[in-house]
């Protein structure tokens, strides 16, 4: 590799070949150097380092670029958990690819909402003069390149990335590449690249296939081909057959760092439910609606038929019943509904409409008038954040919206108007990916996700490296409802908010979970057959977990 050049012979050449008057010194000294700093003893020396004295990396994000860039080869998934940095691994790899002269040519792939944050830190944190993608003449104006996988998937810019040589591509959130069938996965796919960073905190959300479509991206063969895969490692859809040998191979392509092991400190992280008590009319909503969901649960069920409408609804009602009216509108107009399921639909409308006062809502600006500091209200529907804006402004409390559908413009104007000029910010399930919000440090779950990942990545907004306050968490928990039973379920049975979502966040996905409970919930007779039904599933969580954990 590189040797050092005694100074008096560089000098001297250097006069021999005119690139400098022999007597300026201080010029040689100033061209030395700079050439030491591209200079290193070995080669597994990261000499990115010492170009960042701006930057103070954790020593695990130093170690994880280290075994990447040595290691690995250049071809990884940075799996970490929440919250430890990522994009900071990611940066320092891409930052010593280029110091080394290995990288010229970078593609940066990106949920639209985190584009512009993917351009400011590289350029702010690592000095990497990286640009967003505004239209078809990025593609071969710039040599780094930050973009939408979402534009970059459609022509003519899918054309245009698939003619031209990557020397390294980076993909943010790549859980989206879980499914080889999709045209995120196969872009990636047929990318010409040297180098590949897939970059998610959830490799694998509900089928153990999930990795291996992420692993076969990166290093093709490395599981064998979809039946050996099968048939080697595969006991069923969220269980290893041979865990051992799974994590081997795994181990050679991907790195997963998790906080409890150390070395980074996070500030605490406090959670409190809060018990809501419908009023008679909301009461007497749920449970129109409950018993008309049974009943129709049993008989799409006898049919095969999808289950989905009647989970959403479920779902919707104890979030608001303006959240569940556009939900009844859509069901009244199934042509399959008999005559008396039409009117029994009609008549939840009707109750849904007369609902004089929202018990949840008025509770939620109580919260946030007391908490008085910038608060994260996440629900999971567009009806519901609609109508929290409104009743929050009514009551003179300014706050924005954050989903899924903004533009990326439009979201980061979103972000500046919540730190700078807004109290709360209502955010969908849009909002618990990617965006950092450490000024921030009151999280309200207004309505819970059925899958405590999902609440682990809303949590992982501000509960991450550089939070410096502690963490609330307010869960809230409608009385006499399935949301009661959730709450319980999450928090007594997984302990996800003690830590522990760090290890399930590779065991169960949204659909499986949603499946299951839904069936504890319609087929139980009553209260007590509920809670044990919810204490079996808890146990099969805990014992899947447990035993998938042993394999990534």
């Amino acid at each position: 590799m590189y040797q050092y050049i005694e100074q008096m012979d560089l000098r001297k050449q250097l006069a021999e070949r005119g690139d400098m008057p022999a007597g300026k010194w201080a010029l040689f000294q100033l061209a030395y150097e700079a050439e030491k700093q591209f200079l290193s003893s070995s080669f597994d020396d990261f000499i990115c380092l010492g170009a960042l004295p701006g930057l103070v990396p954790f020593p695990h994000q130093i170690e994880t670029a280290k075994r990447v860039v040595n290691e690995l080869h250049g071809r990884a998934l940075l799996a970490d958990e929440v919250g430890l940095g990522k994009t900071i691994e990611a940066g320092l790899i891409l930052k010593e690819y280029l110091m080394r002269g290995l990288v010229k040519k970078a593609l940066i792939l990106v949920p639209a909402s985190l584009v512009l944050q993917w351009t400011r830190e590289l350029n702010e944190k690592f000095a990497i003069h990286a640009f967003a993608q505004r239209n078809e003449w990025s593609w071969t104006t710039y040599d780094i390149l930050v973009a939408s996988i979402d534009t970059t998937k459609r022509d003519p810019h899918r054309s245009a990335v698939l003619s031209q040589n990557y020397d390294i591509v980076i993909v943010d959130e790549a859980h989206k590449l879980k499914n080889s069938k999709t045209r995120n996965w196969q872009l990636i796919n047929q990318l010409r690249k040297k180098y590949l960073l897939l970059v998610t905190a959830t490799p694998v959300q509900n089928d153990m296939r999930e990795l291996f479509n992420l692993i076969n991206l990166l290093r093709p063969g490395q599981l064998g081909n979809q039946t050996a895969f099968q048939a080697n490692h595969v006991d069923s859809k969220r269980i290893p057959k041979n865990p051992q040998a799974l994590r081997s191979a795994v181990g050679e392509v991907m790195v997963r760092n998790r906080r409890e092991m150390g070395g980074v400190e996070f500030t605490e992280r406090l959670v409190e439910v809060v018990p809501i008590s419908l009023s008679k009319e909301e009461q007497l909503l749920y449970d129109t609606v409950t018993e008309f969901i049974r009943d129709a649960y049993v008989k799409l069920r006898e049919k095969k038929r999808s289950v989905l409408s009647l989970i959403t609804l479920q779902r919707e009602i104890c979030s608001s019943s303006y959240a569940a009216l556009g939900t009844l509108e859509t069901m009244q107009k199934d042509k399959r509904l008999t005559d008396q399921e039409r009117i029994a639909l009609t008549d939840i409308y009707h109750l849904a409409e007369s609902v004089p006062n929202y018990t949840k809502v008025n509770r939620v600006i109580d919260l946030v008038k007391k908490i008085d500091d910038k608060v994260i209200i996440f629900t999971e529907y567009r009806a519901t954040q609609d109508f929290l804006l409104y009743m929050l402004q009514q009551s003179g409390i300014k706050g924005v919206l954050f989903r899924g559908g903004y533009k990326r413009g439009k979201k980061d104007w979103m972000k500046d108007l919540f730190e700078h000029r807004a109290q709360v910010l209502i955010a969908t399930e849009a909002g618990g990916e990617g965006i950092n919000l450490q000024f921030c440090n009151q999280v309200i779950n207004f309505d819970l996700p059925w899958n405590p990942m999902r609440i682990e990545q809303r949590i992982g907004r501000v509960h991450r490296l550089g939070q410096t306050r502690p963490v609330y968490i307010h869960n809230f928990s409608t009385k006499g409802t399935i949301e009661e039973y959730i709450v319980h379920l999450l928090q007594d049975k997984i302990r996800m908010f003690e830590m522990v979502i760090g290890k399930l966040d590779v065991i169960l996905g949204p659909k499986a979970f949603e499946e299951d409970l839904m069936r504890t919930f319609m087929e139980s007779g009553s209260d007590a057959e509920i809670r044990a039904r919810l204490s079996a599933l808890s146990h099969r969580v805990q014992t899947s977990g447990t035993e998938q954990l042993a394999s990534v």
